[in-house]
């Protein structure tokens, strides 16, 4: 019997317009005495909401008007001509995500410690961080202003959640009324205007998976290509997510999810010309199968959601390792350090480092991390903290350690247990170094 929960939209009061942040010098917004904290309230008499609307409604524009709100309280309108292409050099201040109002019963947000940072409680459900960043929205909030301001403004692609085409199995996993989960007029909408959809299925065992799952792919698959991928990631479970509800992804599940998915695949693949549902990496790695080639991924539709990564990181790897030796770059013979990584890569990595090692005279060991901060089956590296690296401590050897650079906050040195780098470089007493492919290339080559 399936059982949802109602909750209401969340709702938040905020500022007319939107706040500049900063003005480059010498700019149009220099000369226009434009300063931090002003608020741009409209642009030719259509409001601004946000910084997206400001370059909409200002892209191709020459001749404007525009109403400020200063910040000492005054109200300017400025009759603006510009040259052709003249960018205003002014910078906006982020946009505040609008929340979700969903129940799922796989929110990793419920999954938290009780001390997490309060921004890991934060459940986005924003169509504009889905265009700008490739956050994933259900939309079951999406008002009719808000589609349409995706049509008129070409918010595309939009990356949506959908998990299951079964109306049933769908309002049970994202804790809602049917009524709320039928989103279809919603997507007809988009795909008719022509926006581009990827999609998203989060595996749950026992729930959207085996006949639901194949349904889901052939239903999302018959809207190619204006629906133009899918992407398969398996349900993740910390210590303190204890829903009776969800069932662990297991090795053998996910053996069972490749075969199935795989025939699928193939049957797409000579249909469409593309493999169209894409499983994420962590389905190959639990299952302990080979991840597929880099041609299996198409122009990785999906990496920002885990699909291909590995793949993509192998790849550039091995071009690394060939333009390294090609060019003759400066042998790293002298390095000697620890890479840590989480549990579910660790192995594919130790493999890489192992020939990179026999190829350059390094001395680098890579290290497996436990997630103790979450627990659970949660295993990948963007989510291990200060306190999981400090764990490993008794295993480091050599003269540094390297750490993912994706445990650390975007904007700042900071990880979600709130432990600083400078923290962490001091209590593990060596130089710890937040890495990714890159710049690993730039300390290996150009520092030493």
């Amino acid at each position: 019997m399936y059982e949802f929960a109602v909750t209401p939209a969340v709702t938040s009061i905020r500022r007319r317009g939107v706040e500049i942040a900063d003005v480059t010098p010498e700019s149009l917004g220099f000369e226009l005495e434009l300063e931090s904290g002003d608020r741009i309230i409209k642009v030719n008499g259509r409001t601004v909401r946000d910084y997206l609307d400001f370059r909409f409604q200002t892209a191709g524009e020459t001749e404007l008007m525009i109403e400020v709100r200063k910040a000492s309280g005054e109200d300017w309108e400025l009759q603006i001509e510009r040259g052709e292409g003249e960018d205003f050099g002014l910078n906006f201040e982020q946009i505040v995500p609008r929340q979700c109002a969903n129940e799922c019963i796989f929110c990793f947000c419920k999954g938290n410690p009780e001390d997490a940072r309060p921004s890991l409680f934060i459940r986005d459900e924003d169509v504009r961080l889905s265009f700008l960043y490739g956050n994933y929205t259900t939309l079951t909030s999406l008002t009719d202003d808000e589609l349409q301001r995706i049509i008129e403004q070409r918010l595309t692609p939009q990356y949506v959640s959908v998990h299951a085409t079964d109306l049933k199995v769908r309002a049970y996993l994202l804790g809602v009324d049917e009524k709320r989960a039928d989103i279809r007029s919603k997507l007809k909408a988009l795909l008719d205007a022509g926006i581009e959809i990827h999609a998203q299925v989060v595996l749950c065992p026992g729930i959207n998976d085996g006949v639901v799952l194949e349904q889901t792919i052939r239903d999302l698959a018959a809207e190619y290509p204006r629906i133009s991928s899918v992407a398969i990631v398996p349900l993740g479970l910390t210590r303190y997510n204890i829903d009776s509800r969800l069932t662990a992804v297991t090795p053998e599940f996910c053996r069972q999810t490749i075969a199935q998915v795989t025939k699928l695949q193939r049957e797409l693949r000579k249909r469409l010309g593309t493999n169209f549902a894409f499983l994420g990496d962590e389905i190959y790695l639990r299952a302990g199968a080979p991840v597929p080639s880099r041609a299996h991924y198409g122009d990785l539709p999906q990496i920002e959601d885990g699909v291909g990564m590995v793949r993509s990181f192998n790849n550039s790897f091995a071009s690394l390792v060939k333009r390294a030796t090609r060019q003759s770059l400066p042998a790293p013979e002298k390095l000697n350090g620890t890479i840590l990584t989480g549990m579910l890569f660790a192995p594919e990595l130790q493999k890489t480092i192992a020939d990179f090692n026999a190829r350059f005279a390094t001395r680098l060991k890579v290290e497996s991390v436990a997630n103790n901060y979450f627990g659970g089956d949660v295993s990948v590296a963007g989510l291990l903290t200060g306190g999981d690296f400090l764990g490993a401590k008794p295993r480091l050897s050599g003269d540094f350690a390297i750490i993912p650079k994706t445990t650390l906050k975007s904007d700042e040195d900071i990880m979600l247990d709130g432990t600083t780098l400078a923290q962490l470089t001091m209590n593990l007493g060596v130089p710890v170094y937040p890495l990714d492919l890159k710049s690993f290339s730039q300390f290996v080559f150009e520092k030493n």
